[in-house]
């Protein structure tokens, strides 16, 4: 395996490179919004991000500041070795249908209670995501849930020939 060479962060840049692993949570002030058809379907000022060594961090959102009624449970779970195990959800706002585009961990382990009762939404199922206004790109690979905003220095995992890393 080639390990990467960080990039060099800007300033007030953070770099994935220098986020812990073991993973972990912790709360953020940010502001956190969810776009969907037109809908804003989740909004907080009360997140919770995960950071983990070259992965963009990963919101999770109180379930009281996402809109409910969107919500539907879907087929299938995941097990992290750090979280526990996932539950999944289609998000449904009229027409627009995104099939196991969030996820939840209704028993996190004790290091990960604070996602407990918290959401989690894939940035490329969604319309738009946001942190601070600014629009989030989706960490790449399809199966990672990172939102990549200019506050944040790779290279990301999710890459071709990142799966090593």
């Amino acid at each position: 395996m080639i390990r990467p060479v960080p990039d060099r962060p800007l300033a007030n840049q953070e770099s994935v490179w220098d986020f812990p692993r073991p993973s972990i949570a912790q709360p953020v002030s940010a502001q956190l919004r969810i776009v969907l058809s037109g809908r804003t379907i989740a909004d907080t000022l009360r997140g919770v991000r995960t950071i983990e060594t070259s992965h963009p961090p990963t919101y999770y959102f109180p379930r009281d500041d996402v809109e409910e009624e969107v919500l539907r449970p879907a087929d299938g779970s995941s097990f992290c070795e750090w979280k526990g195990s996932a539950v999944y959800l289609d998000i449904v706002v009229g027409d627009a249908v995104r099939r196991r585009a969030a996820w939840s961990y209704p028993r996190p382990t004790p290091s990960f209670a604070i996602i407990r009762d918290h959401v989690a939404f894939y940035a490329d199922a969604m319309d738009a995501c946001f942190v601070n206004n600014e629009q989030v790109r989706p960490q790449p690979g399809g199966f990672y849930g990172g939102w990549i905003t200019s506050s944040l220095a790779g290279p990301f995992k999710g890459v071709p020939g990142s799966t090593g890393w």
